[in-house]
């Protein structure tokens, strides 16, 4: 699948992006599978129309410039280190707020991915527990670890996406509703109350939350030194 940048008004590079086509999947986990939720509910799940996901989540680097354009605070890096590391310390109303930066700056459509176009990417035409298969290392993802890694480590999935298992939660656009009902196909209203779903743990979770299927929310104004986010553009 191609792999594209848009440009930004200073002719720079924004964050690679990769074209993903709409498709059917089953989103969740079949009940067989080792210790899923009753939030996993298995479900069939047509994405209507092509989108584009971010090849990595958004990094401290493309963020500070959002913050330096608009004179806004940095967030914290735990002492970790910032460039291509995963931002961290990020709301769901901040990761609105750059994707609406970045829209502007582009004149694109740049939003946060459904929870459904989330899972979708993320399997990239799979089914087992990690895009690879049903069982994990720590050579191939970020997990029951002590910090964030850069966020082009590991072998992307079949679709391009690096680090869609681990290394940071990643906000999805979706209002959380627990047994899906619909609201994984949406991105809620900025202004809407209630709670946002979030996808595919992090570096300090245990194996079971970094499979595929798994969710957790919060509400849009949470941060945390393991929640980070990753972009998704329309095309229409």
């Amino acid at each position: 699948l191609s792999v594209f940048r848009d440009r930004l008004r200073d002719g720079s590079a924004g964050p690679a992006m990769i074209a993903i086509p709409a498709g059917e999947f089953w989103m969740g986990s079949p009940e067989n599978e080792a210790e899923r939720k009753n939030r996993e509910l298995r479900h069939w799940v047509k994405i209507e129309w092509p989108f584009a996901i971010g090849q990595c989540t958004v990094t401290f680097e493309e963020y500070d410039r959002f913050c330096a354009d608009g004179g806004r605070t940095k967030p914290e890096d735990n002492n970790w280190g910032r460039g291509n590391r995963p931002v961290i310390y990020i709301s769901w109303v901040d990761a609105l707020d750059y994707a609406e930066w970045l829209s502007v700056q582009t004149g694109q459509n740049y939003r946060l991915p459904t929870e459904a176009e989330w899972e979708y990417a993320a399997r990239a035409g799979t089914e087992t527990e990690f895009w690879w298969g049903d069982d994990i290392r720590p050579a191939q993802a970020n997990y029951n670890g002590h910090c964030t890694y850069p966020v082009d480590l590991f072998q992307p999935n079949p679709w391009g996406l690096y680090q869609v298992h681990g290394n940071v939660w990643e906000w999805t656009g979706s209002q959380y509703d627990e047994k899906y009902n619909g609201a994984e196909m949406l991105c809620a209203n900025k202004d809407a109350g209630g709670t946002r779903g979030m996808r595919g743990g992090s570096w300090a979770c245990d194996r079971w939350w970094v499979r595929s299927a798994p969710r957790f929310w919060d509400t849009p104004a949470y941060r945390d030194y393991g929640l980070g986010f990753r972009l998704a553009r329309s095309f229409q």
